[in-house]
């Protein structure tokens, strides 16, 4: 019996550590591609660079998800894999309604710029375990500003005046920039537990009132001026 139990408890053990590896793995492809997605090593702003190498791999859903945990949509930046994620609400494009969801993001200001600058919507896809329906954090059409961030590489995001679809994924001409994790429409708690948080709460109601040219923290204006 005990000898059973040992074998019971290796098991367990050899498979977590099986997990673990093929997370770590995830983020090891990512830093191996970094070059093929930002060919100028500019990775500003470009969260939908990383959304658009992941979205057209042959991935399982799972894969999808995972990967997606990786990089924040807002800097482009890569996640340490060991990460938590920010319960937060942003506003659905078609119906005004607040989705909850979770969002994985390198630094605090990131998750208050998602919340006031984006928009999600839901977007189906055919993975190679079939299709599957999710919410993604999207952005308008930034082609044609007169003020596009002079930090981020417009080519990446824009042919002419027209998103380049061939760079980034073009939903319903706006740019999805990463995907909202376990997303779906809000309950009246859920939106009493983001606004009573410190970071959703009471550190982002700072930030989102507090002029543009006096942010200084996160990415700053640039992604904002890419967003608004």
């Amino acid at each position: 019996m005990k000898k059973i139990l040992i074998k019971c408890l290796l098991l367990v053990v050899l498979f977590q550590i099986e997990v673990v590896a093929e997370e770590k793995n995830y983020h090891k492809e990512l830093i191996t591609d970094w070059s093929r997605i930002f060919p100028d090593k500019n990775r500003n702003a470009a969260g939908p660079k990383f959304f658009k190498y992941i979205i057209d791999k042959e991935n399982t859903y799972n894969d999808f998800i995972e990967y997606n945990k990786l990089f924040c949509a807002v800097s482009g930046s890569l996640i340490d894999p060991d990460s938590d994620s920010e319960f937060l609400f942003v506003k659905e494009s078609k119906s005004n309604s607040k989705i909850c969801g979770n969002y994985y993001r390198c630094c605090v200001p990131c998750s208050c710029d998602v919340m006031k600058y984006s928009e999600v919507q839901k977007m189906k896809y055919k993975f190679t375990d079939g299709l599957k329906e999710f919410y993604v954090i999207t952005i308008k059409n930034p082609c044609n500003k007169t003020d596009f961030p002079i930090r981020v590489n417009k080519n990446y995001f824009c042919n002419g005046k027209k998103i380049n679809s061939n760079q980034v994924y073009n939903l319903d001409n706006r740019i999805v920039i990463g995907l909202l994790h376990n997303g779906r429409l809000c309950k009246k708690d859920d939106i009493n537990l983001v606004k009573s948080h410190q970071i959703t709460g009471q550190y982002c109601e700072l930030r989102n009132n507090t002029p543009l040219e006096k942010l200084d923290a996160g990415m700053g204006d640039i992604f904002i001026k890419l967003a608004r």
